[in-house]
């Protein structure tokens, strides 16, 4: 069956950084653009990054831009995002997508907390 699991959250205090993956299992992983979204606290749900199939095209969100990398290995089926200068405002539960076409899968998300 279809899964995304992502891991790699955690608590790290302002200006530090962390490493999430998502690993993909159920589907063809590199048919599917990878999409890293979040939602903070009384917040509505954001979009962190993207990454085409193939790794070539990137996107990010502004108030990411800069601070944030996506990337993927399609030999491993994972899709990772590189945090770096995080800010307590990064606060969320970080969720992984995968989509294609009408196809569209969510991972159950992993908290990121930045304490200040």
């Amino acid at each position: 069956q279809v899964q995304l699991v992502e891991s790699g959250g955690g608590l790290v205090p302002a200006g530090g950084s962390l490493r999430l993956s998502c690993a993909a299992s159920g589907f063809t992983f590199r048919n599917y653009a990878m999409i890293w979204y979040r939602q903070g606290p009384g917040k509505e749900r954001e979009l962190v990054a993207t990454i085409s199939n193939t790794g070539l095209n990137t996107n990010y969100g502004n108030s990411v831009k800069g601070r944030f990398t996506i990337s993927r290995d399609n030999a491993k089926n994972t899709v990772y995002l590189l945090m770096n200068s995080l800010k307590p405002e990064d606060t969320a539960v970080y969720y992984c997508n995968a989509r294609w076409a009408r196809d569209t899968y969510w991972g159950q998300g992993t908290q990121v907390t930045v304490s200040s």
